[in-house]
Protein backbone atom coordinates (compact mmCIF):
# COMPACT_ATOMS: atom_id res chain seq x y z
CA UNK A 1 0.00 0.00 0.00
CA UNK A 2 1.26 3.46 -0.92
CA UNK A 3 -0.26 6.65 0.56
CA UNK A 4 0.53 10.12 -1.97
CA UNK A 5 -0.14 13.04 0.05
CA UNK A 6 -1.34 15.94 -2.78
CA UNK A 7 -2.47 19.02 -0.06
CA UNK A 8 -1.19 21.58 -3.36
CA UNK A 9 -2.52 19.55 -6.71
CA UNK A 10 -0.69 22.59 -8.31
CA UNK A 11 2.49 21.02 -7.92
CA UNK A 12 1.79 17.84 -9.10
CA UNK A 13 2.67 14.45 -8.48
CA UNK A 14 5.88 13.41 -6.47
CA UNK A 15 8.29 11.66 -8.76
CA UNK A 16 8.66 9.35 -6.53
CA UNK A 17 5.49 8.07 -6.28
CA UNK A 18 5.78 7.52 -10.54
CA UNK A 19 7.11 3.64 -10.08
CA UNK A 20 4.43 2.64 -7.48
CA UNK A 21 1.57 4.23 -9.62
CA UNK A 22 2.88 1.74 -12.76
CA UNK A 23 2.89 -0.96 -10.84
CA UNK A 24 -0.72 -0.50 -8.56
CA UNK A 25 -3.31 -2.50 -9.19
CA UNK A 26 -5.78 0.24 -8.12
CA UNK A 27 -5.51 3.63 -7.56
CA UNK A 28 -7.99 5.44 -4.88
CA UNK A 29 -8.49 9.04 -3.79
CA UNK A 30 -9.72 10.35 -0.46
CA UNK A 31 -10.62 14.09 0.01
CA UNK A 32 -9.36 14.76 -3.59
CA UNK A 33 -11.68 17.11 -6.05
CA UNK A 34 -13.65 15.04 -8.32
CA UNK A 35 -12.04 16.26 -11.05
CA UNK A 36 -8.64 16.18 -10.07
CA UNK A 37 -9.51 12.27 -9.34
CA UNK A 38 -10.75 11.48 -12.69
CA UNK A 39 -7.69 13.26 -13.82
CA UNK A 40 -5.59 11.02 -12.01
CA UNK A 41 -7.64 7.87 -12.58
CA UNK A 42 -7.99 7.03 -8.91
CA UNK A 43 -11.46 5.71 -7.67
CA UNK A 44 -13.08 6.75 -4.31
CA UNK A 45 -11.86 4.71 -1.73
CA UNK A 46 -13.69 1.96 0.05
CA UNK A 47 -14.42 1.89 4.01
CA UNK A 48 -11.75 -1.01 4.33
CA UNK A 49 -9.37 0.10 2.14
CA UNK A 50 -6.30 -1.76 3.89
CA UNK A 51 -8.05 -5.37 2.96
CA UNK A 52 -8.00 -4.67 -1.08
CA UNK A 53 -5.78 -7.05 -2.50
CA UNK A 54 -2.81 -5.86 -4.74
CA UNK A 55 -0.43 -2.99 -4.71
CA UNK A 56 -2.66 -0.06 -3.70
CA UNK A 57 -1.92 3.78 -4.22
CA UNK A 58 -4.40 6.31 -2.33
CA UNK A 59 -4.02 10.38 -3.23
CA UNK A 60 -5.34 12.01 -0.40
CA UNK A 61 -5.06 15.92 0.70
CA UNK A 62 -4.93 15.45 4.42
CA UNK A 63 -2.64 12.92 6.85
CA UNK A 64 -4.84 13.34 8.98
CA UNK A 65 -7.71 11.55 6.36
CA UNK A 66 -9.41 8.42 8.21
CA UNK A 67 -8.29 6.14 5.34
CA UNK A 68 -4.79 7.64 5.23
CA UNK A 69 -4.16 6.97 8.86
CA UNK A 70 -5.59 3.45 8.79
CA UNK A 71 -3.06 2.84 6.31
CA UNK A 72 -0.52 4.09 8.32
CA UNK A 73 -1.27 2.01 10.98
CA UNK A 74 -1.08 -0.83 8.51
CA UNK A 75 2.42 -0.21 7.38
CA UNK A 76 1.90 1.80 4.65
CA UNK A 77 4.75 3.94 2.73
CA UNK A 78 3.60 7.60 2.69
CA UNK A 79 4.76 9.94 -0.36
CA UNK A 80 4.62 13.41 0.27
CA UNK A 81 5.18 16.41 -1.84
CA UNK A 82 8.29 17.74 -2.15
CA UNK A 83 9.19 20.97 0.25
CA UNK A 84 8.38 23.87 -1.44
CA UNK A 85 5.05 22.61 -3.06
CA UNK A 86 3.21 25.11 -0.99
CA UNK A 87 4.77 28.01 -2.81
CA UNK A 88 2.93 26.91 -5.92
CA UNK A 89 -0.32 27.77 -3.96
CA UNK A 90 0.63 30.55 -2.66
CA UNK A 91 1.79 32.28 -6.58
CA UNK A 92 -1.69 30.59 -7.77
CA UNK A 93 -3.72 32.61 -5.11
CA UNK A 94 -1.59 35.60 -5.90
CA UNK A 95 -2.21 35.01 -9.68
CA UNK A 96 -5.99 34.94 -9.23
CA UNK A 97 -6.08 37.81 -7.03
CA UNK A 98 -4.39 40.02 -9.58
CA UNK A 99 -6.46 38.77 -12.42
CA UNK A 100 -9.45 39.73 -13.82
CA UNK A 101 -12.01 39.03 -11.51
CA UNK A 102 -9.92 38.98 -8.32
CA UNK A 103 -9.42 41.96 -5.83
CA UNK A 104 -9.43 45.42 -7.39
CA UNK A 105 -7.30 46.63 -4.68
CA UNK A 106 -4.63 44.27 -6.28
CA UNK A 107 -5.17 44.80 -9.49
CA UNK A 108 -4.32 48.78 -9.18
CA UNK A 109 -1.26 48.44 -7.52
CA UNK A 110 2.30 49.21 -8.94
CA UNK A 111 5.96 48.40 -7.71
CA UNK A 112 5.80 52.18 -6.51
CA UNK A 113 2.47 51.40 -4.31
CA UNK A 114 3.65 48.16 -3.05
CA UNK A 115 6.99 49.59 -1.21
CA UNK A 116 5.69 50.97 1.54
CA UNK A 117 4.01 47.88 2.46
CA UNK A 118 7.32 45.84 1.88
CA UNK A 119 9.50 48.15 4.25
CA UNK A 120 6.48 47.79 6.89
CA UNK A 121 6.37 44.34 6.56
CA UNK A 122 10.13 43.62 6.94
CA UNK A 123 10.24 45.85 9.87
CA UNK A 124 7.38 43.28 11.26
CA UNK A 125 9.78 40.44 10.27
CA UNK A 126 12.78 41.98 12.48
CA UNK A 127 10.19 42.55 15.47
CA UNK A 128 9.15 39.19 15.69
CA UNK A 129 12.86 37.79 15.09
CA UNK A 130 13.83 40.18 17.60
CA UNK A 131 11.31 38.96 20.15
CA UNK A 132 11.99 35.40 19.33
CA UNK A 133 7.81 34.80 18.43
CA UNK A 134 7.81 31.58 16.56
CA UNK A 135 3.97 32.37 15.63
CA UNK A 136 4.67 35.93 14.47
CA UNK A 137 7.68 34.80 12.86
CA UNK A 138 5.72 32.11 10.92
CA UNK A 139 3.34 34.89 9.94
CA UNK A 140 5.43 37.71 8.92
CA UNK A 141 7.98 35.65 6.63
CA UNK A 142 3.98 34.87 5.21
CA UNK A 143 3.95 38.44 4.56
CA UNK A 144 7.14 39.24 3.30
CA UNK A 145 6.70 36.42 0.61
CA UNK A 146 3.57 37.70 -0.45
CA UNK A 147 5.03 40.89 -1.38
CA UNK A 148 7.94 38.99 -3.33
CA UNK A 149 4.79 37.25 -5.00
CA UNK A 150 3.40 40.51 -5.79
CA UNK A 151 5.89 41.91 -7.58
CA UNK A 152 6.61 39.24 -9.85
CA UNK A 153 3.07 39.24 -10.54
CA UNK A 154 2.98 42.51 -11.11
CA UNK A 155 6.54 42.80 -13.08
CA UNK A 156 4.95 39.41 -15.58
CA UNK A 157 3.00 42.66 -16.84
CA UNK A 158 5.34 44.81 -18.00
CA UNK A 159 4.88 45.39 -21.73
CA UNK A 160 8.30 46.32 -22.70
CA UNK A 161 10.39 43.99 -19.55
CA UNK A 162 8.04 41.00 -18.22
CA UNK A 163 9.54 38.84 -15.93
CA UNK A 164 7.09 36.20 -13.56
CA UNK A 165 8.09 34.54 -10.24
CA UNK A 166 9.65 31.65 -12.25
CA UNK A 167 12.13 34.09 -13.23
CA UNK A 168 12.87 35.44 -10.22
CA UNK A 169 13.28 31.85 -8.64
CA UNK A 170 15.48 30.59 -11.50
CA UNK A 171 17.89 33.66 -10.92
CA UNK A 172 17.88 33.20 -7.38
CA UNK A 173 19.26 29.50 -8.19
CA UNK A 174 21.43 30.33 -10.89
CA UNK A 175 23.16 33.19 -8.17
CA UNK A 176 23.32 30.21 -5.16
CA UNK A 177 24.88 27.69 -6.92
CA UNK A 178 27.43 29.97 -8.84
CA UNK A 179 28.16 31.49 -5.74
CA UNK A 180 28.58 28.29 -3.90
CA UNK A 181 31.46 26.11 -6.20
CA UNK A 182 32.97 25.01 -3.21
CA UNK A 183 29.04 23.34 -2.92
CA UNK A 184 27.79 22.30 -6.38
CA UNK A 185 30.93 21.98 -8.12
CA UNK A 186 34.79 20.78 -7.05
CA UNK A 187 36.19 23.60 -6.47
CA UNK A 188 38.09 24.20 -3.60
CA UNK A 189 36.52 23.81 -0.11
CA UNK A 190 35.25 26.60 2.15
CA UNK A 191 35.57 25.63 5.63
CA UNK A 192 34.69 28.24 7.75
CA UNK A 193 32.13 31.02 7.16
CA UNK A 194 34.49 33.97 7.30
CA UNK A 195 35.93 32.20 4.57
CA UNK A 196 32.79 31.56 2.47
CA UNK A 197 31.99 35.34 3.07
CA UNK A 198 35.76 36.45 1.59
CA UNK A 199 34.47 33.93 -1.41
CA UNK A 200 31.30 35.45 -1.93
CA UNK A 201 32.65 38.94 -2.24
CA UNK A 202 35.07 38.32 -4.51
CA UNK A 203 32.60 35.86 -6.61
CA UNK A 204 30.43 38.86 -6.48
CA UNK A 205 32.93 41.41 -7.69
CA UNK A 206 33.80 39.60 -10.43
CA UNK A 207 29.99 38.19 -11.28
CA UNK A 208 28.72 42.09 -11.54
CA UNK A 209 32.43 43.68 -12.50
CA UNK A 210 31.73 46.30 -10.06
CA UNK A 211 34.23 49.42 -10.70
CA UNK A 212 34.11 50.69 -7.02
CA UNK A 213 34.21 48.97 -3.70
CA UNK A 214 30.54 50.75 -2.56
CA UNK A 215 28.75 49.76 -5.84
CA UNK A 216 25.75 47.99 -5.16
CA UNK A 217 25.60 49.43 -1.42
CA UNK A 218 21.39 50.38 -1.43
CA UNK A 219 21.52 54.09 -0.34
CA UNK A 220 18.02 54.31 0.56
CA UNK A 221 18.43 52.04 3.86
CA UNK A 222 18.49 53.23 7.12
CA UNK A 223 20.96 55.99 7.85
CA UNK A 224 23.02 53.44 10.53
CA UNK A 225 22.93 50.91 8.67
CA UNK A 226 23.73 52.87 5.23
CA UNK A 227 27.08 54.09 7.48
CA UNK A 228 27.51 50.35 8.71
CA UNK A 229 27.92 48.75 5.47
CA UNK A 230 29.83 51.16 3.67
CA UNK A 231 32.66 51.30 6.71
CA UNK A 232 32.35 47.37 6.04
CA UNK A 233 32.79 47.46 2.31
CA UNK A 234 35.82 50.35 2.40
CA UNK A 235 37.56 48.10 5.33
CA UNK A 236 37.53 44.99 2.58
CA UNK A 237 39.09 47.56 0.14
CA UNK A 238 41.84 48.86 2.66
CA UNK A 239 40.51 52.74 3.02
CA UNK A 240 41.97 53.88 6.70
CA UNK A 241 39.01 54.66 9.21
CA UNK A 242 41.19 57.84 9.46
CA UNK A 243 39.70 59.07 6.39
CA UNK A 244 36.03 58.56 7.58
CA UNK A 245 34.05 61.85 7.55
CA UNK A 246 36.49 63.90 10.30
CA UNK A 247 33.68 66.62 11.14
CA UNK A 248 32.34 66.91 14.74
CA UNK A 249 28.67 67.05 13.83
CA UNK A 250 25.93 65.05 15.35
CA UNK A 251 25.80 63.31 11.62
CA UNK A 252 29.64 62.93 11.06
CA UNK A 253 30.08 61.32 14.75
CA UNK A 254 27.41 58.94 13.90
CA UNK A 255 29.02 57.92 10.61
CA UNK A 256 32.13 56.91 12.42
CA UNK A 257 30.84 55.15 15.30
CA UNK A 258 28.20 53.01 12.68
CA UNK A 259 31.03 52.25 10.19
CA UNK A 260 33.92 51.29 13.42
CA UNK A 261 31.70 48.97 14.51
CA UNK A 262 30.46 46.98 11.42
CA UNK A 263 34.02 47.14 10.74
CA UNK A 264 34.66 45.66 14.17
CA UNK A 265 32.05 42.57 13.58
CA UNK A 266 29.07 44.59 14.98
CA UNK A 267 25.78 45.35 13.57
CA UNK A 268 24.82 48.82 14.68
CA UNK A 269 21.53 49.21 13.26
CA UNK A 270 20.28 46.48 15.10
CA UNK A 271 22.24 47.38 18.10
CA UNK A 272 20.71 50.64 17.95
CA UNK A 273 17.46 50.03 17.49
CA UNK A 274 17.66 46.93 20.60
CA UNK A 275 18.55 50.09 22.95
CA UNK A 276 15.83 52.22 21.23
CA UNK A 277 13.38 49.64 22.37
CA UNK A 278 14.56 49.27 25.47
CA UNK A 279 14.59 52.76 26.33
CA UNK A 280 10.83 53.06 25.10
CA UNK A 281 10.31 49.88 27.62
CA UNK A 282 12.10 52.16 30.32
CA UNK A 283 9.37 55.00 29.37
CA UNK A 284 6.25 52.49 29.86
CA UNK A 285 7.72 51.49 32.83
CA UNK A 286 8.27 54.98 34.40
CA UNK A 287 4.82 56.15 33.17
CA UNK A 288 2.82 52.90 34.87
CA UNK A 289 4.83 53.71 38.08
CA UNK A 290 3.65 57.45 37.93
CA UNK A 291 0.05 56.27 37.43
CA UNK A 292 0.00 53.88 40.17
CA UNK A 293 1.34 57.01 42.37
CA UNK A 294 -1.43 58.98 41.29
CA UNK A 295 0.52 61.35 38.96
CA UNK A 296 -0.49 62.07 35.13
CA UNK A 297 2.94 61.43 33.29
CA UNK A 298 1.93 64.02 30.57
CA UNK A 299 2.47 66.84 33.52
CA UNK A 300 5.88 65.31 35.03
CA UNK A 301 8.83 67.10 35.60
CA UNK A 302 12.87 66.22 35.93
CA UNK A 303 12.46 65.22 38.61
CA UNK A 304 9.34 63.32 38.60
CA UNK A 305 10.42 61.49 35.32
CA UNK A 306 14.16 60.58 37.42
CA UNK A 307 11.83 59.17 40.29
CA UNK A 308 10.30 56.76 38.47
CA UNK A 309 12.76 55.60 36.25
CA UNK A 310 13.28 51.89 36.18
CA UNK A 311 16.40 51.43 37.73
CA UNK A 312 18.94 49.04 36.05
CA UNK A 313 18.29 45.52 36.13
CA UNK A 314 14.55 45.90 38.21
CA UNK A 315 11.69 46.65 37.29
CA UNK A 316 10.55 48.89 39.97
CA UNK A 317 11.20 52.68 40.18
CA UNK A 318 14.03 54.73 42.06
Amino acid sequence: MTVVLLPYPDAGIPPAAVPFLRGAHAVYASGIDTELADLLGAKPAPDDLAAEPGPVVLFAADAADPAVEALVRAGSRVIAQPSGAGLVEAAKVMDRLRSPGGCPWDAEQTHDSLRQYLVEETYELLDAIEEGDRAALREELGDVLLQVLFHARVAAEDAADPFDIDAVAAALVAKLVGRHPHVFTDAERVHTAAHQQVRWEELKQAEKRRESSVDGVALGQPAVALAGKLGQRTGRAGLPADLFPGGDSSAEQLFRLAASARRSGVDPEGELRAVAKRFAADVRAAEKSARAAGLDPAAMDADAWRAHWPQPNSDSPQ
